[in-house]
């Protein structure tokens, strides 16, 4: 159960991520709390993931998926590159992720 909490927890990085940029875009009082409740949904969701995942396995698989997530955002959502360099270097992250759940 708590590596599925450490994938919602992700999503709640990546949705906070996206809000940021949102943010910066439009200034609202709607972003900035979203941004809160999302980052804040991500931390719950971690420390929840963390009662039996090691520390430094649950924040590199947290911050992998998060970063994983908000690339693909950024090009469905905000039409940032797609370039086959970016991809190669996403499925990197992914790899390292993936990697480290194999092997602990």
């Amino acid at each position: 159960m708590e590596w599925i909490f450490l994938i919602i927890a992700s999503f709640g990085e990546i949705f906070g991520v996206m809000f940021i940029s949102m943010y910066v875009r439009n200034k609202t009082i709607f972003h900035l709390l979203m941004i809160v409740v999302s980052m804040g949904f991500g931390f719950v969701f971690l420390s929840l993931a963390m009662k039996s995942i090691p520390l430094g396995t649950a924040y590199a698989i947290w911050t992998g998926l998060g970063a994983a997530g908000a690339v693909i955002m950024g090009i469905i959502f905000f039409k940032e590159s797609a370039g086959w360099k970016r991809m190669l270097f996403l499925t990197c992250i992914i790899a390292g992720a993936v990697g480290l759940k194999v092997m602990e």
